[in-house]
């Protein structure tokens, strides 16, 4: 995993954390603290949980750099992006299956077990997303609807069978991000959730 990745993760999951910032009428400052929370929370999850210190995302300024710039891109844009009902649901995608995936890689590059690995890849890749949600005060994603876990659990499962077969990282890693995106994108599309738990 190169900080390429990581990077443009934590781009595209600002760009998801501006653009709902936008949508719920944020002023300036606030926008640009959506997006830094959606950007960086799930790798820093990670980085904590397998006890990396000080997390990537404090210690190299081109992180909070890109949360930045994602932030202008979408104040720039903000007129169309605002409309696109599907706009955040791309972008948190794209996050959800980038982080997903590093996050899987970077805990068996560590010598973590298989399941944990898998673990510490689900919470990365949702982490961005609780964030996010929670600073617009909408309930997350992933407690609700859009088969959201699932799809990074798919992706990050992808990723580590891949990685214990030893197959090569320059097919496996794009294949199991491509299956995370899909997944959650056609699971919007589609409205497919999972059976709700009532009281009653």
């Amino acid at each position: 995993m190169t900080p390429a990745v990581d990077l443009a993760g934590t781009f595209v999951f600002a760009l998801s954390g501006a653009v709902a910032g936008v949508r719920r009428e944020l002023d300036l400052f606030g926008v640009v603290v959506v997006a830094l929370a959606a950007g960086i929370a799930g790798g820093i999850l990670r980085d904590v949980l397998l006890d990396q210190s000080p997390p990537i995302a404090l210690g190299d300024w081109r992180f909070v750099a890109a949360c930045v710039l994602a932030s202008v891109v979408v104040l720039v844009w903000h007129r169309g992006l605002g409309r696109a009902a599907g706009v955040v649901v791309v972008f948190d995608a794209a996050g959800l299956a980038l982080f997903a995936v590093t996050g899987t890689l970077r805990a068996l590059t560590l010598s973590v077990e298989p399941v944990g690995a898998i673990v510490v890849g689900v919470l990365t890749g949702i982490g961005g997303g609780i964030a996010r949600d929670l600073l617009v005060g909408e309930i997350p994603f992933v407690l609700q609807r859009d088969v959201y876990a699932l799809a990074a659990l798919a992706g990050s499962v992808t990723m580590a069978v891949g990685y214990e077969l030893a197959l090569p990282l320059g097919l496996v890693a794009p294949s199991a991000a491509i299956i995370c995106f899909v997944t959650r994108v056609i699971a919007w599309r589609r409205g497919w959730n999972l059976q709700r738990v009532r009281a009653d």
